[in-house]
């Protein structure tokens, strides 16, 4: 992922979330989005909580060698299942621990930029650990990318005139789809890099177009919850 600029990418990440909720009152973030359950403010406290890790993360290096990387890292989150249930349930309530909504925004416009800042002063040739894994520098990033990537789809769902993803940031979460699928897996013609995205995650269904261009790799989607 160095090639890709990692921690250019995840700032790009963070301020799209930022100009998406940056600017909401107490009932936009009050609207749902892809994540069954989850209103907007309960989906932004979630991706706080990995900015939050990043901080951690980044503070706490650690000798290699890795034993993920920015693809590998994902196949222990196939989404859905028991201990998914309860983290969506465990966000539901502590956003309702808030005052109000708009303090969950506050939080994030504190602790994102603080996120970037650590990220861009972070040795991109070390190692950290997290979760139970051991990865580079810039693996770690792009693994915080393709999540914030992702959310911020799933928080334009009641939001369409909301400013999409970076470029950058979605060409970090597209190379993680990619890596996912099978070699011989070529993505159908129609798809644009949102497509991809919300199609691979399980966010949108599968049409019959799609299964028929994809094969037998139709079976691999989604790819991650």
């Amino acid at each position: 992922m160095t090639a890709m600029r990692p921690e250019e990418a995840l700032a790009q990440a963070y301020h799209g979330i930022t100009a998406v909720v940056g600017g909401l009152d107490d009932a936009g973030l009050q609207r749902a989005t892809r994540c069954q359950g989850w209103l907007v403010a309960d989906l932004l406290l979630h991706v706080l909580g990995d900015a939050q890790r990043a901080l951690v993360t980044l503070a706490s290096p650690v000798a290699g060698p890795a034993d993920v990387d920015d693809v590998s890292y994902w196949r222990d989150f196939p989404g859905g299942g028991g201990e998914a249930a309860r983290h969506a349930w465990w966000v539901r309530r502590s956003a309702a621990a808030f005052d109000r909504p708009t303090a969950i925004v506050e939080l994030w416009q504190d602790t994102a930029p603080a996120a970037v800042r650590a990220a861009a002063s972070a040795d991109l040739k070390g190692y950290v650990t997290t979760q139970g894994h051991v990865l580079r520098v810039p693996d770690f990033l792009a693994t915080l990318t393709t999540e914030a990537v992702v959310h911020h789809l799933d928080l334009m769902l009641e939001l369409p005139d909301a400013p999409p993803p970076g470029a950058l940031a979605v060409r970090v979460a597209v190379a993680t789809m990619d890596g996912l699928l099978s070699d011989d897996t070529v993505r159908p013609t129609a798809w644009d890099d949102h497509d991809f995205l919300l199609k691979a995650t399980g966010r949108v269904p599968l049409t019959d177009r799609d299964r028929l261009e994809l094969g037998e790799s139709a079976g691999w989607f989604p790819l991650l919850g």
